[in-house]
């Protein structure tokens, strides 16, 4: 299996109780930086971050401009910002035009994420009601990254699931909790630079 640096994670409708029921079994020393874009209105208190804080282990924090991503802390995309990946695992926020009526958007995220650190990101989409990340899904997946789709049974909202299962050929289609699963196996696997 390769050796991973980072996992992106791409939400929309019922995106909060997914991503907390997916991250909640993870230890707060879980070995792999974590990125979330969960499409959130431009104006949002992103209360997202103090409602995680207070459910998970991890860290949870909003993404700051040229942070570096540190293991066992996940990042939220501030509203109304684009979230890219360089290539030093730091963060570049980019008021760029919405992609897929989005911005924060899921494909920009994985996109950069694909173009930096290639077959090293773990790519996943979970439950939501467009388009957004199936196509940042199948280029991580073109660059030998590992891609992951909520099953779209399980998911509050299929149809970004069953998209990026259409688009992307994920290597896997989990429930949260079998994706859990297998983010800790792969931070097991995790070799520092």
């Amino acid at each position: 299996m390769a050796r991973y640096k980072l996992v992106v994670i791409g939400a929309s409708a019922g995106g909060l109780t997914a991503i907390e029921k997916l991250l909640a079994p993870l230890p707060k020393d879980f070995g792999l930086p974590i990125v979330i874009v969960q499409h959130i209105s431009p104006d949002s208190e992103n209360y997202m971050v103090t409602l995680l804080n207070n459910n998970l282990a991890l860290r949870v924090k909003e993404a700051d401009e040229k942070e570096v991503v540190k293991p066992g802390t996940v990042y939220i995309a501030p509203p109304n910002f684009h979230v890219f990946i360089e290539e030093d695992l730091s963060i570049t926020l980019s008021v760029e035009e919405r992609v897929n009526f989005s911005r924060p958007s899921i494909d920009v995220l994985f996109e950069t994420a694909a173009i930096s650190i290639g077959n090293q990101v773990v790519g996943i989409v979970l439950t939501g009601g467009n388009q957004d990340g199936a196509m940042g899904l199948k280029m991580i997946k073109d660059r030998g990254g590992l891609t992951i789709v909520q099953s779209a049974e399980e998911a509050q909202v299929a149809i970004m699931p069953s998209i990026a299962i259409k688009t992307s050929h994920p290597d896997y289609v989990l429930t949260l909790s079998q994706i859990s699963d297998l983010l800790l196996r792969v931070a097991g696997d995790f070799n520092p630079m």
